[in-house]
């Protein structure tokens, strides 16, 4: 594929920049605060969050089994996966580290918090903070997945897409 050398997140989207047609390329630059249309709001909500693995496959086997979904977008340089209209992308990256960010952390809504909690830790992640009701009947805990990535779960009664 034009543009890809191994394991380089910038080489993905400047493969993606080539004209590959695999996404929309990188819009145009606009100025600060304005919209992409005229009234709209700049930001529509989150798209994807990525999560780098040392082992893309066993990374996709292990993300395929947790999600329940297969990916809709598999190539060695970028797994990608449809989680209710969200993305829950992968990308390798050189060895396992244990220093990976614990400060942003993306939430996977779920029905069920402790029960989706159980399940995940049955499949191999570690706890990294207990599910606890944070008030109002939202429930949220997080693991470590198999490859040192905090993955969050929220149980959130009030919360609606729109």
């Amino acid at each position: 594929m034009r543009g890809y050398r191994t394991g380089r997140s910038s080489d993905f989207f400047a493969t993606l920049r080539l004209g590959e047609n695999l996404f929309h390329a990188k819009a145009p630059r606009r100025q600060e605060n304005q919209s992409s249309t005229t009234g709209g709001k700049m930001f529509l909500g989150l798209r994807t969050a990525i999560y780098h693995v040392d082992d893309i496959e066993r990374g996709k086997a292990w993300y395929s089994e947790v999600l329940g979904v297969k990916p809709y977008f598999d190539q060695p340089f970028y797994v990608g996966f449809n989680v209710a209209g969200y993305e829950l992308g992968l990308q390798p990256s050189a060895g396992n580290t244990t220093d990976k960010a614990d400060g942003a952390v993306a939430y996977w809504g779920v029905e069920n918090a402790e029960a989706a909690f159980k399940r995940i830790i049955e499949l191999g992640a570690t706890v990294h903070e207990a599910v606890q009701d944070v008030g109002g009947g939202i429930k949220v805990g997080t693991v470590k997945d198999p490859f040192g990535n905090v993955f969050g779960i929220i149980e959130n009664p009030h919360f609606k897409i729109q």
